[in-house]
C-alpha cells in the first residue's frame, strides 16, 4: 500500500521525537544548540535563527526581522517573533533601530519606551566618554584604545551603524597590532551582513586581504574565508562560495555568524551546483567532516546521495524539502528562483549524459513525475540555453546533442588567434609610420 506524503511525513517526526533530547538535559551537559534538525512548524522558524548561545546575537536579530517580514511564516509564529524582536531591542537600548521598524510598521511605536532607551543611552555615552578622557590624562595608549574600543561596541549594540562605523574609525587610528586591527573589520562584516549592506563587506573583505599581506595569524585567515564565503553565496556568486567554504571545512571557528551544521548546509548546497561529480565525491559526499553532521540536517543527506546515486525519484522528493529550508534562509532567499533553476538544470544535464537518445516517458517515470511536466520543464531550459538536446515531440523522444569541447576550444583559438594577428597587422603599420 502506497503510503501519502503526510503519512510519511509522520512517521519521519515520531523517529525523530524518539531520539529528542530536551533542551533542559542538553544545558546540563553543556552541549550547543543544533539549528537541524527540524521536527516542527515552531522549530522550522527556531532552525533558520541560529544558536544564539554562540551566533553573533545582532545576526539572530536580523534572522528574525527576516522572518518576521516572510510571507510564508505563520502569524501566530510572527507575534512570538514581534515579541522577541522588541524584548531584545530594549534589552539593548536599540533605539536607533527601534525607530526605523517603528517607521516601516515591524513594531508599533511607543514614545515612552523610545525616550527610556535614549535616556539610557545619553547616560551611557557619558560614562563613555569619562572614560576615554580619563585613559586619555592619566592612562597609557593601550587603555586608550580599550576605553574606544567599548564606544564602537556600544554604538554597534544599539544599532547605530554610521556612529559606530565611524567610532570604529577612530579607535583604529589607536591600534597597532595587526590582529587587533583584523577584529575591527570582523565587527564591521558583522554589521555589513545585518544591514546586508554589500559594499561595506566587499571594502571590508579587501581591507582585511591587505592587513593579512602585513600579517595576521591563520586563525583569523581561515574566519575571513567564511565571511568572504558568506559574501559570496549572498551575491550568488556560489562556485567562489564552493571552494571558500570547502578550504574552510576542518577549521571552522566563525560561530558568530552560524552554527556548524548551518555551515555545512551552505557548503553542500554551493557545492552541489558548482562542482563536477568527481570533485562532488572527493570533497563533498566523502568528507568526514560533513558525514558527521549531514544527517542531522532534514533532507539534506538524501538530497545529496540521491543527486549522486541517480536516484531521481528520491531526489525530487528530498528537493521538496530542501526548498522550505531555502525559502527561510536570510543569505538564500533572494537567490531561491536561480537556486532551483540551476539544481534542476545539475540533475536534467547529468540524466541526459548517459544518453544519445531516451523517450520523454522514461525521463518523467525515472523522475517520478508525468510526461507533460517533464516536456515543459525540458522546453523551458533547452530555449534558455541550459541543455543540449533536443525533442522529437511526433516520436515522444529526446535526442542529445552535446557539444564538442574539444572543437569548441579549437575554434576559439583560431578566432582569438586571427584577432591577435590583426592587432600585430595595425602595430606594425603604426610603427612604420
Amino acid at each position: 500500500m502506497k503510503m501519502s506524503k503526510k503519512e510519511g511525513l509522520k512517521l519521519q517526526l515520531i523517529q525523530i521525537n524518539k531520539n529528542k533530547v530536551s533542551p533542559s538535559a542538553s544545558q546540563e551537559k553543556g552541549e550547543e544548540t543544533k539549528s537541524f534538525p527540524i521536527k516542527n512548524e515552531n522549530q522550522k522558524i527556531d532552525a533558520m535563527e541560529g544558536t544564539e548561545g554562540t551566533q553573533q546575537p545582532h545576526l539572530v536579530l536580523a534572522n528574525k526581522l527576516f522572518l518576521l517580514t516572510h510571507s510564508d511564516v505563520d502569524d501566530i509564529e510572527k507575534v512570538r517573533l514581534r515579541d522577541e524582536v522588541m524584548s531584545t531591542v530594549v534589552a539593548d537600548d536599540m533605539a536607533p533601530l527601534y525607530e526605523t521598524l517603528a517607521a516601516s510598521s515591524v513594531l508599533e511605536l511607543d514614545q515612552k519606551v523610545l525616550d527610556s532607551m535614549r535616556a539610557k543611552i545619553a547616560e551611557e555615552l557619558k560614562k563613555l566618554d569619562e572614560k576615554i578622557a580619563d585613559a586619555e590624562e592619566n592612562l597609557g595608549e593601550s587603555e586608550v584604545r580599550e576605553a574606544h574600543l567599548a564606544k564602537s561596541l556600544f554604538y554597534i549594540r544599539i544599532g547605530d551603524k554610521e556612529k559606530a562605523l565611524e567610532q570604529l574609525k577612530v579607535t583604529e587610528g589607536k591600534t597597532v597590532a595587526v590582529g587587533q586591527r583584523m577584529d575591527l573589520v570582523f565587527y564591521t562584516l558583522q554589521m555589513g551582513f545585518f544591514y546586508m549592506d554589500f559594499d561595506l563587506i566587499s571594502r571590508s573583505i579587501d581591507k582585511a586581504k591587505n592587513l593579512f599581506e602585513e600579517g595576521g595569524d591563520w586563525e583569523r585567515k581561515n574566519r575571513l574565508k567564511v565571511y568572504e564565503g558568506l559574501y559570496c553565496m549572498s551575491t550568488r556568486n556560489f562556485k567562489k562560495a564552493a571552494d571558500l567554504f570547502l578550504d574552510s571545512i576542518s577549521t571552522f571557528t566563525t560561530y558568530e555568524l552560524f552554527p556548524y551544521d548551518t555551515f555545512i548546509f551552505y557548503t553542500v548546497l554551493a557545492s552541489i551546483i558548482s562542482l563536477d561529480r568527481v570533485s562532488l565525491k572527493q570533497k563533498v559526499v566523502d568528507a568526514p567532516e560533513i558525514l558527521t553532521v549531514i544527517g542531522k540536517i532534514p533532507f539534506l543527506s538524501e538530497f545529496m546521495n540521491s543527486l549522486y546515486e541517480c536516484q531521481y525519484k528520491s531526489f525530487f522528493s528530498a528537493f521538496a524539502g530542501i526548498t522550505e529550508h531555502i525559502k527561510l534562509d536570510r543569505y538564500l532567499h533572494p537567490h531561491f528562483r536561480f537556486y532551483m533553476r540551476e539544481i534542476r538544470t545539475v540533475v536534467y544535464s547529468q540524466f541526459l549524459e548517459s544518453y544519445k537518445s531516451v523517450t520523454i516517458e522514461a525521463m518523467a517515470k525515472a523522475f517520478g513525475v508525468t510526461v507533460d511536466f517533464i516536456d515543459l520543464e525540458l522546453s523551458r531550459f533547452i530555449a534558455a540555453g541550459k541543455l543540449h538536446c533536443k525533442i522529437d515531440k511526433v516520436a515522444g523522444v529526446l535526442e542529445t546533442n552535446r557539444p564538442d569541447a574539444k572543437n569548441a576550444l579549437y575554434q576559439a583559438t583560431i578566432k582569438q588567434g586571427d584577432f591577435l594577428l590583426n592587432r600585430i597587422q595595425k602595430l606594425s603599420r603604426v610603427i612604420d609610420l
